[in-house]
């Protein structure tokens, strides 16, 4: 019975808000909250919903001082650099705009850290998709997708639960791994040249006169002057193929199509009065060094940022007038992730606290033909593409993991074969709703995170199948 009303809690919960019919935060609270009631222990809900804060509450932390410490940063000028480099690479191509997202986020991914790679993706990514009127969802689609596949490194957490779970070596599941994830990797990349194609031909290619240069010094990083857009920058059609001003009927809005007005664009002005050029090399140290003390874990991630945040604010803005503003203007995005991580503690602690989660994982465990058990490193492959979506990591890692691998030795497959197996849907776990980096995502791209499920998924469950599919190919699994 348990089974049964996880499974439909969950698909309650995705059709809802796929259809819009609820807002996340909503969805997250109140569904599991009535389902607990019906299940017969609404007198525990306050039991599980407190263990769920607890264990989340050091993930909101550190996602509040995260945005604090990296919006200060690109409000400083860290990343103009990056943007304008991009810039010149794309030079207002569509397809080379998706690709530049997807290369970004693989790059900056190699930090562990999704929320890091998604504020800084949309930062620099963002301002472009919104002048273009390229479609805001093919930059987060093309984004977690990317981390997703770069979320395997050794210190980015599913290779460290699966290695502690089965009591093996990281790098004897991750070294093995590399051909294969590399080849989700050049999916990716191909995912991306093949939705920019798709944006070219609904846009054309497009000329853009210096958009950096173009901006008003009204618009800050995060709070943007709204208005028009198109009265600052020339956008010229150089092709045909499109229609040139977003509003193609090919682009329908539930794809996150941008056809419309500009209000609320978010500019990376070059003469903003928040940067900081003097101190430019001061912010990249103390990036790089809160980045490698993050990768060392030479202390908890959550108390890295916030000596972070509150170094840079004080180093970078002394006055407090100033700190407050610089405070105020993240606001908004901080209270929205957070929020949405707490309500997700409301999901994730009913979904294990009625013991729905561990029914789930029996009942698929148990679902296996005997035929497939000398294939069970195929087995979870396909079974970790949709469980790393509908638990989260340790739920999967450390409560279904090793009854798979059991299963497995019994038939003679290895521990290591299982564990490298287990690693292929990370590519759809970044998109999950239970990952609080997605909310980072989702709400700097001002994307509803129905729309972004709708079209992520598909693309993602495929990454996943390529991953699996070349480490089978490869002999490595």
């Amino acid at each position: 019975m348990l089974t049964i009303l996880g499974f439909v809690m969950i698909a309650t919960f995705l059709v809802l808000i796929m259809m819009k019919k609820m807002s996340p935060i909503a969805a997250l609270v109140l569904i599991p909250a009535l389902f607990c009631v019906f299940v017969g222990k609404g007198a525990h809900l306050g039991d599980y919903v407190l263990e769920g804060v607890g264990n989340l509450a050091p993930t909101a932390a550190m996602l509040m001082f995260a945005i604090v410490y990296f919006g200060v940063m690109i409000d400083v000028g860290l990343f103009d650099p990056i943007v304008r480099g991009i810039l010149r690479f794309c030079k207002a191509d569509p397809v080379r705009i998706v690709v530049g997202t997807a290369v970004l986020a693989a790059i900056v991914s190699l930090d562990g850290d999704g929320s890091t790679t998604f504020m800084i993706t949309v930062s620099a990514m963002y301002p472009l998709y919104k002048r273009l009127k390229m479609s805001l969802v093919v930059m987060t689609g093309v984004a977690a997708t990317a981390n997703g596949v770069m979320n395997t490194l050794p210190w980015g957490g599913p290779t460290a639960r699966a290695a502690t779970a089965l009591k093996v070596d990281a790098s004897d599941i991750f070294v093995p791994m590399i051909p294969a994830l590399g080849m989700g990797l050049v999916a990716v990349f191909v995912l991306a040249y093949a939705l920019g194609l798709r944006e070219r031909k609904r846009l054309g290619v497009l000329s853009l006169d210096e958009v950096l240069e173009r901006e008003t010094a009204d618009e800050t990083v995060l709070v943007g002057a709204g208005g028009d857009g198109d009265s600052r920058t020339s956008l010229t059609k150089k092709a045909t193929g499109g229609a040139g001003d977003g509003t193609d009927a090919d682009a329908p809005e539930s794809e996150g199509a941008t056809g419309g007005d500009d209000d609320g664009f978010q500019g990376l002005d070059p003469n903003r009065p928040t940067l900081r050029p003097k101190l430019y090399w001061f912010n990249a140290a103390l990036t790089v060094l809160l980045l490698t003390a993050m990768i060392m874990e030479w202390l908890p991630i959550p108390v890295l940022f916030l000596l972070g945040a509150a170094l840079a604010l004080t180093v970078n803005f002394p006055h407090m007038p100033d700190q407050k503003a610089r405070i105020g203007a993240h606001a908004e995005n901080v209270l929205n992730v957070t929020g949405m991580v707490f309500a997700a503690a409301v999901f994730t602690g009913v979904l294990q606290g009625t013991g729905m989660v561990d029914h789930m994982a029996d009942w698929l465990v148990d679902a296996i033909p005997e035929g497939m058990g000398p294939q069970m490193g195929l087995v979870t492959g396909l079974l970790s593409i949709p469980l790393t979506y509908f638990m989260s990591n340790d739920g999967f890692y450390f409560g279904v993991l090793p009854v798979l691998a059991e299963a497995g030795q019994a038939h003679g497959v290895g521990t290591l074969e299982i564990a490298r197996a287990s690693i292929a849907g990370q590519a759809l776990h970044m998109s999950s709703p239970l990952v609080p980096a997605v909310y980072v995502l989702v709400g700097m791209a001002k994307v509803e995170f129905g729309d972004h499920t709708k079209f992520t998924v598909k693309w993602a469950v495929l990454t996943s199948l390529v991953v699996l599919g070349a480490g089978i190919l490869f002999g490595i699994i």
